[in-house]
């Protein structure tokens, strides 16, 4: 019962947090998003949604797999990087979309996939799935990374 808990917690926690985010962003999007000068490559509004929805279930799952481990120091440190990195992935949406800072944000979205690359080996030592889990956020993040520098350097 209590793995159930913390795998709810898990995934209830980055989705959750991943969809506060979201409030700052989905106003933003129709307004002063769409008057941006945007590469060719960037996706249509319609696929952030489920992308990052699946990103964070992932995530939190990942989690959850840590979590459960014996505490440990190796854990304890898995934990605060994730819990890092997250907090990271939560601050970009008001840098970018809040603030409209594309230069700041940019700054930021290049030390959060740091964080999610050292997160990934972490969770290596613990869980090759929990950190398998975490590979398509990482990929994401480049992408997003990439369209946020393009973004930056067209406005």
């Amino acid at each position: 019962m209590k793995n159930i808990y913390k795998l709810i917690v898990s995934i209830l926690f980055t989705v959750g947090l991943g969809s506060l985010g979201g409030i700052f962003t989905v106003t933003e999007i129709p307004v002063w998003y769409a008057t941006l000068n945007k590469p060719s490559f960037n996706p249509p509004n319609w696929l952030f949604g489920p992308v990052w929805t699946t990103l964070y279930t992932l995530m939190g799952y990942s989690f959850y797999l840590i979590w459960k481990k014996p505490v440990s120091a190796e854990r304890k440190l898995a934990i605060q990087l994730f819990l890092v990195q997250f907090a990271l992935n939560f601050f970009w949406s008001i840098l970018f979309f809040k603030f409209h800072q594309t230069g700041w944000a940019l700054v930021e979205i290049m030390a959060m996939w740091v964080f999610i690359l050292l997160t990934i080996v972490h969770f290596w030592k613990l869980s090759r799935t929990a950190s398998y889990l975490l590979w398509p956020y990482l990929f994401w993040v480049s992408f997003a990374t990439i369209l946020n520098a393009a973004i930056y350097k067209l406005n």
